[in-house]
């Protein structure tokens, strides 16, 4: 077996090798000029009570441990030595570890900065963009980047949200127009035949059928400002109207006394298809003019529309649905004015001819939301309308 070289071992520094007895003198001792571990009694006691120990006095390292020689003798042999070698390698390695966590630091934070500024980028896109829609480009919308992340679900959100503002602003453009127009309408009227009663004298009979025309506008105008009334209220705010029990069937024979107390002419029939077997299905939690109105506005619509001014009326009920069908023989209503029926002031092109304000229909369908209820309009032009409303039955 050979002998390892010399060179191949680590050089160590301020070798020494000291060997003491029980009575700690010094037996044997191999050290340079300077020794670098000065032996104390107190580390020979503990080297004797821990049986091996290792310490460490500045620069230099010392382990110490207990020998028993052949006579039974207990020997403390110490060996120190100062491993230069080892120590510069290990502060090598500590400057190397300190100057790469400062280098990881700075491209973690590089790295960091950079990912924020792309999250948030699309942020303050929104932000900018967002504050740049107002009342005079509301039709303008988000650009939706991410086609997948939550900031493409927040943008479609928004855009969401501005269409609905946007219908909203064109609804209330359209309201104030349509409005002013019927408005003006009766004013006109009324104030060409005063000016016509008074550019000379008149008999009896023509201040009378002045005073006749202008009667007639002033309750137009009566009718059209109750009709808005009626609608603003039913645009409120749902927390604002007052629910309470009425009975539906009650409502119905009223708007229909109501009907013909002012037409005469008028023939409204109600039937029953099928009673329910408990009374309590007959009342629904209502406002009680609002359904009442919107009641005479569907009878009424049907009387006015049809030749012989008759309407049916049947009233049905299911297991959890109470259902009411307004059905006429009149003009009816053509596809394209269906899409539109709905809004306020719209009329068809077959019934303008006939006095009304186009508020009837859009009123009903708010008054019918408001009351939880659905309503579904089926018409042919020259065929009549069939109009079925739903009400859930709680």
């Amino acid at each position: 077996m050979g002998v390892v070289p010399n060179d191949d071992l680590p050089v160590l520094g301020d070798e020494q090798v000291t060997i003491c007895d029980d009575r700690n003198q010094v037996v044997f001792q191999e050290t340079n000029d300077r020794p670098a571990f000065r032996i104390s009694p107190g580390f020979l006691r503990a080297v004797r009570e821990k049986k091996q120990i290792q310490v460490r006095r500045g620069d230099a390292e010392a382990i110490g441990l207990v020998f028993t020689g052949k006579n039974g003798q207990r020997l403390v042999i110490v060996t120190s030595a100062n491993d230069r070698y080892g120590f510069s390698k290990l502060q090598r390695l500590r400057d190397i570890l300190f100057f790469d966590w400062l280098f990881s630091l700075f491209i973690v934070g590089m790295a960091g900065w950079f990912f924020a500024s792309d999250a948030i980028r699309p942020v303050s896109e929104i932000t900018a963009q967002v504050n740049a829609i107002s009342a005079t480009n509301i039709h303008q919308r988000l650009r939706v980047g991410r086609q997948r992340d939550e900031l493409a679900d927040l943008a479609r959100t928004f855009n969401a949200m501005l269409r609905r503002l946007e219908d909203a602003f064109v609804n209330q453009k359209s309201f104030v127009s349509y409005a002013s127009h019927e408005l003006r309408t009766p004013l006109a009227v009324m104030l060409g035949q005063t000016n016509v009663a008074l550019m000379q004298p008149r008999s009896s009979a023509e201040y009378v059928a002045a005073l006749e025309t202008v009667e007639d506008e002033v309750r137009r105008l009566i009718s059209l400002a109750n009709g808005l009334l009626d609608l603003a209220r039913a645009n409120a705010d749902a927390a604002t109207i007052h629910y309470r029990p009425v009975r539906t069937d009650e409502l119905l024979w009223q708007a229909r006394a109501n009907l013909i107390q002012k037409y005469p002419d008028y023939t409204i029939e109600i039937d029953f298809d099928n009673l329910p077997d408990q009374e309590d299905d007959l009342i629904l939690p209502a406002e009680e003019p609002l359904l009442r109105t919107a009641f005479q506005n569907l009878t009424e619509n049907g009387c006015k529309y049809s030749a012989d001014h008759r309407v049916r009326v049947l009233m049905a009920f299911t297991a959890d649905q109470l259902q009411l069908t307004f059905t006429d023989q009149g003009v009816g209503i053509s596809a394209d004015d269906l899409a539109h029926i709905f809004e306020p002031f719209y009329r068809a092109e077959r019934t303008k001819e006939l006095q009304g304000h186009g508020i009837g229909l859009a009123l009903t369908q708010r008054i019918i939301g408001l009351h939880s209820g659905q309503i579904q309009i089926k018409s042919e032009p020259g065929r009549g309308t069939l109009i079925t409303i739903r009400f859930p039955l709680l």
